[in-house]
Parts: C-alpha cells; structure tokens; sequence
C-alpha cells in the first residue's frame, strides 16, 4: 500500500473526488491540488467551518495534500498543467463530461504527452449513456440507483434522505480502487496508462447486490419486503425507553435462539422468520414491548457482549467518541490535536496516513513547479501572467 512514488493531478473538488484522492494521499500518495485562482475548491468555503476557516468537510478531506493554482482556460496554465501531467502517475478530474477536452486538458491531450498516465473522471452518471450530460447531486444518483427508494419501512412512507452522502463516498471509493488497480496493473507490466470512467450512479448501484439479484431475477423489491429491509422482526431497529434506539439483527437461528434466552422469550424462538404476517408482527410489538423496559446503556450492559446480534445507534459524535473505534486507527488527531477519520483498515505496513492540516489554496504553487523542472524565470513569468497564483 505504498504509494509514495505516485503523483496525483487532482483536479476534482467538494467531496467525492476529494475524498477518493485523500485515500491515495493516506497511502502516501503525493496528492496536488489544482485549484482555479478564482476561489478554488468550493468546499474551502462551505459551513460550517473549523479553526482556520476552512469548510469542515474540506479540512477533513484534504489534510496532507499540496495545492497550486491553475488558470486552466489560459494558454499559459493549460500548458503548464500538461507539463506537469507530462511527469505524472494520475490525472483525476469531476468535471462535468466534455469540460476537461473543451480546456485541452482531456485524456487524450494528456496521454499523447504521458501514454503510462491513468486518467480518472469521476461524474454523476459516467462519460456516455442518455444522462452524462445531467447534472446531479448525492441525492439524485442514489435516488436513479434505486437506493432512496429502499429507505422507507414500507410502501406508505415517504422515501427518505440517506444519513451520509452514499453516492459521493462510493465514488470516491470506486475511483481510488480503480486507480489503485490500474497502477498495479501497469507497474506488473500488464498494461500501460488507462482511463476510467467512473459514475457515482453506478457506483452505488453496485452496492445493491442484495436487492439487485432479486430485481434480476424478475422480482420487484420492495421496502420493508426484504430480509435486509425490515421483512422479519429478528432484523430491525428498536427503541429503548429512555428514547434510544438498538439494532438488531439476529437472522442466523443460533443468534435469534439466543437472543429469546436472554430475554426470557423462550415461545419466540420457534417464530423466527414466519411466512405468516400477523406472526411477524406478533413478535414485533412483544420484542417493542421488550426493549422499551429498559434504556440503551442498560440493554448495552445486558447484551452487549452476548451472541445476541444488538448494537447501540449511535450518534455521529457518539460514534467518533466510541471506545472501540477510538482504539482502531480509523479516529487519530491531525496536527492541531484534533480527532480524524482516517483511512478504514489497519495494515501491517505501506499506509503512511496524513497528519499534517488542509493546504492553503495555491500555498506550494512555487514549490511543486520547482519540483517539476520549472526555472524560476519561468514561474514568475507564469505568476506575472496571472497564469498560476499563490495564496
């Protein structure tokens, strides 16, 4: 997982793409932002903000890349970055399709300078197909993946807002992946450079597979229908009676067996997954009446370390101060002392992590056309021309 000989062009801003190179940059990959000298990346900007200033999200996504500023519509920045792309591993861009070959800055253009480059667009509903030219937000790919759809307890509801931002994660998962894969694909002498097309719509149809094989095979799930969505009571969401709420997902026998045990629900045990609905809401409204005597912390007590399949709902701020989680190193401090979410796997070696704050925009402008070859003469005349900024 060592990516430090890679260098990233990362052309990409507010959260999928960004989040997808900040996986690349926690495995040490030299990550640079290239941001338009008008504002830059629109998350810097975003509420709420943090010590700084910068948006929250933004400081939590970009902390140990580089940033420079780039007049891409200029003759002087446009050559500038191909250049740059020219001594390169990755381009990364979140344009809308077409955006990227208009400013001459396209696969094509980069690959005639770099054929082992791996050019990576990342977008709403991919490079082709009757949408790509759509424009979108989270809610709208997960809404055409089928997702929002699921969300509800039944038919009678109204679909409801995803808690985190599935399709822009899944994105920025599915392109660092493809990345990852094509670098190796290429340093196995496999291949050389290579596209990828990734859409944030497909992305997260593809984490539909438990729903999706029904709907291949000629059925129509349905939300609340499913053995993942709430169809039996062995798997669902109960509250406690200081108003909590517990998980349960009890779908193996010797789980709901034990879980009837400890509850002292021994009749239960026989009604795990009835086929008959009046059955099934039976045992619900008696599992209710069950969890609502007593509160989170002393079911938590109680259960937690049975084989009973139980879980607490945490709150997000319940979550990064949970002490299972705080003893893996996906929530570490950043250089200010300040709790992180950092990449989701403990390896034995190869991820170096980032520690160090967001980069000002344009703050290594100089720097990194250093790092590239460029002559001084050359970066102050790119200065001068307003071609590149600083902050």
């Amino acid at each position: 997982m060592d990516l430090q000989s890679i260098t990233v062009l990362d052309l990409t801003r507010l959260l999928p793409g960004p989040y997808g190179t900040q996986l690349l940059a926690e495995m040490g990959a030299d990550v640079i932002k290239v941001e338009a000298p008008n504002g830059g990346d629109y998350a810097r900007y975003s509420e709420p903000t943090v010590e700084g200033d910068y948006g929250a999200m933004f400081a939590a996504i970009n902390q140990g890349k580089e940033s420079i500023t780039l007049d891409l519509k200029s003759d002087e920045g446009r050559e500038t970055f191909l250049r740059l792309a020219t001594e390169a591993d990755v381009v990364f861009e979140q344009f809308r399709p077409g955006v990227v070959d208009r400013l001459g800055i396209g696969y094509e253009d980069v690959v005639e300078r770099n054929p082992d480059i791996v050019y990576c667009s990342l977008s709403g509903y991919g490079q082709s197909g009757p949408y790509r030219e759509r424009v979108g937000h989270d809610l709208n790919y997960a809404g055409f993946a089928g997702l929002v759809d699921m969300t509800r307890r039944d038919e009678s509801e109204r679909p409801r807002i995803t808690g985190y931002p599935i399709g822009d994660m899944a994105g920025g998962v599915f392109s660092a992946l493809s990345i990852v894969g094509a670098l190796l694909s290429r340093e196995l002498g496999n291949a050389g450079g290579n596209y990828l097309d990734v859409s944030m719509t497909d992305a997260v149809l593809s984490f539909s597979q438990a729903v999706g094989a029904l709907a291949n095979a000629g059925e129509d799930p349905r939300p609340g229908e499913t053995n993942l969505t709430g169809l039996y009571p062995c798997y669902d969401v109960y509250e406690t009676s200081d108003g909590r709420y517990l998980t349960l997902a009890a779908l193996e026998p010797k789980f709901w067996e034990n879980l009837c045990a400890a509850i002292d629900k021994p009749e239960l045990v026989e009604k795990h997954q009835s086929d008959d609905a009046s059955v099934r809401q039976a045992v619900r409204d008696e599992l209710r009446d069950v969890f609502r005597s007593q509160n989170l912390a002393e079911w938590e007590d109680e259960l937690g370390e049975k084989d009973v399949m139980i879980g607490k709902v945490n709150t997000p701020h319940e979550a990064l101060d949970d002490p299972h989680l705080r003893n893996r190193s996906v929530i570490n401090t950043d250089s200010e002392g300040f709790p992180k979410i950092g990449y989701p796997a403990e390896v034995h070696h190869g991820l170096s992590g980032t520690t160090s704050e967001a980069p000002k925009r344009g703050g290594q402008t100089s720097d990194v056309l250093r790092r590239f070859g460029f002559e001084q003469a050359e970066i102050d005349a790119l200065f001068e021309s307003g071609a590149v900024g600083g902050s």
